[in-house]
């Protein structure tokens, strides 16, 4: 972050380069869940009672079994004792799934309203991240980032805290019971296969993450090119590209098919070696409890509790190289989630940063001796410096790469200088509020972009909630609205991604009838009819001309019959003011703005 000149850009963070450990991806998950605390440990609560619940069923299925072993002639007995053990069996059985679905429901608010504080959370920051960040971004790859995160979320509570937790809990309740009940043989060998179970499927699972990420990459990868493609689909098209396009495409494809070949692979190994180890752990311990029965020291009941125990323990850890691996790419695709997140801002608000405040006579605009680079090998702007007084008009002409979009970007601070200062109403632009800057600087862009919505909405994204009529009088004054009214659904006509559907000088109306309904006191024009036709470029200008009356403003222009009015012209060339003045006087030097004038002219007439 900078505030203060005499710097250089920084390059982008690259946070991914240092990974944090999963403790320190589920530290930053708690806050968000802890604000549902109530619901945290009511659901932590359901779950013990379910487990409490699910491990008394083998033990009374074993009274079950050892109480049919009465004598004949006892019918009150054999009416009695079974019925009533049958009727707990039946109520601990619904025990078990009516705390389950209990945690369920109390659980599911705080999930979904952490996985939305995040998601959210990370959305405005995407936002507050400078221009260089999204220029460098690949769009399809960290929207999937995005969605992989959020969806991580919910697969990380369920699987860490109502899987694997419940399962440990069930564990140490079964061994209790073991080791209690009968010798310490059953609980050692429970507690052996287990271990074995464990370490086997941990040590196998983190081997085979590296092929579960490079599955995700390519993923991401093939997303992001097929994304790209189909945003450029008239580029494709124009150069007859679809079979280059198709080929990137696939070699992506094939990529993560090797990928999750490799996956899938090692699971059927590390599933393989999970049930040898349980079917030796169960051997075992039925080995052990027949014995125990032919011996006299146990029961039938004792044997088949002992069965149930191992299957109730079995079936959830048959999954636990599922879950552990659901939970180590859910720690993962969070942790990408949360690094978008701690990506540093290039340019944030100082921590003593004003409001812009826009005097009754309006906000004079000043760049002094202002030097700025995107990269320090490349200077754009070399000590440039000029006024615009308080609602007057100062045009900008030069020859493209000259520095005057720069200009733009400077002043809504997509970016901060490295050497001078840019005031606006007397105020340095480091120490304004970004949103209270840009609340008072209204632009219509040489590239307009519009949202894939209706026109209304697109004309009235420069001020939300505007009333259709304002919205009109906007169109109507960019010369629009004749256009809008004459197409079939009118102001609900759909402009397509990007506003393709519309013409360029079309898309460019909608731009100055959004920057007219904003009406700020600020205003930029960066080639704002450079699309249009004459007749309607001298009707738009003459509009624009009088919206910019007693306001500030600042035209980038490169027909220069566009700016003959402006209070001054100011001419750059490879990042410097070379000549400044009126119209009349520039033509009257016979420089370079005279050279431009007649090669325009001359260009107009042929």
């Amino acid at each position: 972050m900078r505030h203060h000149g005499h710097s250089t850009p920084p390059a982008p963070a690259d946070t991914a380069a240092l990974p944090r450990s999963d403790w320190a991806t589920l530290s930053r998950l708690l806050p968000y869940l802890w604000q549902y605390k109530w619901r945290v440990l009511a659901a932590i609560a359901f779950m013990l009672a379910a487990k409490v619940a699910n491990v008394g069923v083998p033990v009374l299925l074993k009274n079950l079994v050892d109480a049919m072993s009465i004598q004949p002639g006892q019918p009150a007995a054999l009416l009695v004792v079974p019925v009533g053990l049958l009727l707990a069996y039946g109520g601990l059985r619904l025990s078990t799934s009516f705390f389950t679905e209990l945690r369920e429901l109390v659980f599911s608010k705080a999930t979904q309203g952490a996985a939305r504080a995040i998601a959210l959370q990370t959305f405005e920051h995407l936002h507050a991240l400078s221009l260089r960040f999204h220029l460098e971004r690949q769009t399809g790859g960290m929207t999937r980032d995005i969605e992989r995160g959020v969806r991580g979320i919910e697969s990380l509570i369920s699987f860490s805290l109502f899987n694997i937790g419940a399962t440990l809990i069930e564990v140490l309740l079964v061994l209790s019971v073991l080791g209690v009940k009968f010798d310490v043989w059953f609980a050692g060998i429970t507690l052996a296969a287990l271990v074995c179970y464990i370490a086997f499927t941990v040590w196998v699972t983190e081997w085979r993450t590296q092929f579960r990420r490079e599955a995700n990459e390519f993923d991401s990868a093939a997303h992001s090119k097929a994304i790209d493609s189909l945003l450029n689909y008239e580029t494709v098209k124009y150069f007859n590209n679809e079979a280059f396009e198709a080929q990137r495409y696939d070699q992506s494809l094939q990529r993560l098919r090797t990928a999750r070949l490799k996956a899938q692979t090692t699971l059927s190994m590390l599933n393989a070696g999970q049930q040898v180890i349980i079917a030796v752990g169960l051997v075992a311990m039925l080995w052990r409890a027949t014995e125990g029965v032919a011996a006299g020291r146990m029961t039938l009941g004792d044997l088949v509790m002992v069965n149930a125990f191992m299957i109730q323990l079995y079936i959830p850890l048959n999954f636990l190289g599922v879950m552990y691996r659901e939970i180590k790419q859910s720690l993962t695709d969070l942790d990408k989630m949360f690094t978008l997140m701690d990506r540093e801002r290039e340019v944030a608000d100082a921590p003593s940063a004003q409001a812009l405040v826009v005097p009754p006579e309006g906000a004079a605009l000043c760049f002094e001796n202002v030097h700025f680079a995107y990269d320090p090998a490349r200077p754009i702007l070399k000590g440039i410096s000029f006024d615009v007084p308080a609602g007057k008009t100062v045009a900008v002409v030069g020859p493209s790469g000259s520095g005057k979009s720069t200009l733009a970007r400077l002043l809504f601070r997509f970016y901060d200088i490295q050497q001078g200062r840019i005031t606006l109403a007397g105020q340095e632009l480091r120490q304004l509020t970004q949103g209270s800057v840009r609340q008072a600087i209204g632009i219509v862009p040489q590239d307009t972009v519009l949202f894939n919505d209706t026109v209304e909405y697109n004309i009235a994204y420069g001020r939300p909630g505007a009333s259709r009529a304002e919205v009109e009088e906007a169109a109507s004054a960019a010369r629009i609205h004749d256009f809008i009214a004459a197409t079939p659904k009118g102001y609900a006509t759909m402009v397509g991604e990007r506003g393709l559907k519309l013409s360029g000088g079309e898309k460019q109306r909608v731009a100055i009838a959004r920057t007219l309904l904003k009406n700020p006191p600020i205003l930029i024009f960066d080639e704002a009819t450079s699309a249009l036709d004459s007749a309607n470029e001298r009707a738009i200008q003459a509009e624009l001309s009088s919206v910019a009356q007693n306001k500030t403003a600042l035209v980038i222009a490169h027909r220069l019959s566009t700016v003959v009015d402006a209070h001054e012209i100011l001419v750059m060339e490879a990042g410097q003011i070379i000549e400044r003045g009126t119209h009349a006087q520039l033509l009257a030097a016979n420089g370079r703005y005279a050279t431009m004038w007649a090669l325009q002219q001359s260009g107009e007439a042929a």
